[in-house]
């Protein structure tokens, strides 16, 4: 079988890779035979692969126009998790300001873009690098976008990992910032940094510390609370309960990365154990799949968490 792929001339040399390294790492993995003829290219092999072929192609195309470039590691990627196709499929694409769609790469991700627009309250749980926070906001910017919502209220726990507050230099802005870095930086993907900035002072963004939500109704707006992992059972209590008419909420987090201290528990895992059956609550759970930063990061997931696996097993074989 043989298709036959239109290509632009402009950016050709970009998606074929340095010495063609891109299409080589195609043809082996996916066993086929690609031509390129001026500015088309001809795949020729069994027609899945082909297809296969095809779908990778325009898949990195895509890629290479909305970022402006297309790594080894990109491509690695694409081939390794397989093109998947769901989305094309069900039209489940959002759009944002910055004249890009953001669209899901993995079932999970489609699945939790559904269970975000179906639901008032969604809880999502993954391992880092899976779009749990990318994702929701990209939700609410497009939700904002439409005029769903008026505003955008983006928090976060300012809980240390290994290192305290106290000790950064500056006021407690400046303290505080690093932890809202993440959210930031989702946000100017999705606008540019003039937009960003007229919204954020006219307050419909808000990028806050999670204390600074405490005694508000939120309405109309769009709740997106993170690392929610490192909430306590009072504070996940306060978060939920700003929930006003007409707003949404999204509450993520890492269950596996908890900084609380030993022997608290995470007001996240508690909620999701007691709301987990009320009607209009959504609750997905990504996984190493779902991974769709560097190759490497699913490895190290996978690496860190069979040794928590041993480790368990081993203090099993102690008790019995």
């Amino acid at each position: 079988m043989d298709v036959t792929v239109q290509l632009d001339p402009a950016k050709q040399l970009e998606l074929f890779g340095p010495a063609d390294s891109h299409l080589r790492l195609l043809r082996r993995s996916l066993g086929v035979q690609i031509t390129a003829r001026q500015s088309n290219l001809v795949i020729s092999g069994a027609e899945t692969s082909v297809h296969r072929a095809t779908e990778l192609i325009d898949r990195m195309q895509k890629h290479l126009l909305k970022t402006g470039q297309l790594t080894t590691e990109d491509v690695t990627g694409l081939v390794e998790q397989g093109f998947w196709s769901g989305a094309a499929e069900s039209g489940q694409t959002i759009s944002v300001y910055s004249n890009k769609v953001v669209e899901p790469s993995t079932q999970g991700q489609l699945r939790y873009i559904e269970t975000m627009l179906r639901n008032d309250l969604t809880f999502c749980m993954g391992p880092a690098g899976t779009g749990k926070t990318y994702l929701a906001v990209a939700v609410a910017v497009s939700m904002l976008k439409k005029r769903q919502i008026r505003r955008i209220v983006l928090a976060r726990p300012a809980v240390e990992a290994g290192e305290r507050l106290g000790f950064l230099p500056g006021d407690i802005q400046a303290k505080v910032n690093p932890y809202l870095r993440p959210l930031f930086d989702a946000i100017e993907d999705m606008m540019d940094f003039a937009q960003m900035r007229k919204f954020m002072e006219l307050d419909i963004i808000e990028i806050i510390p999670l204390a600074f939500m405490r005694g508000r109704t939120l309405n109309e707006s769009a709740i997106i609370c993170d690392e929610a992992q490192n909430t306590s059972g009072l504070q996940m209590l306060m978060v939920l309960t700003r929930l006003g008419h007409g707003s949404k909420m999204i509450i993520t987090g890492d269950i596996t990365q908890v900084d609380l201290a030993a022997g608290q528990k995470s007001g996240m895992v508690e909620a999701i154990e007691i709301l987990k059956p009320i009607a209009g609550i959504g609750v997905v759970e990504l996984g190493q799949r779902d991974i769709v930063r560097h190759r490497l990061v699913q490895n190290i997931v996978q690496a860190y968490r069979d040794k928590q696996d041993e480790q368990k097993h081993a203090e099993a074989d102690k008790v019995s």
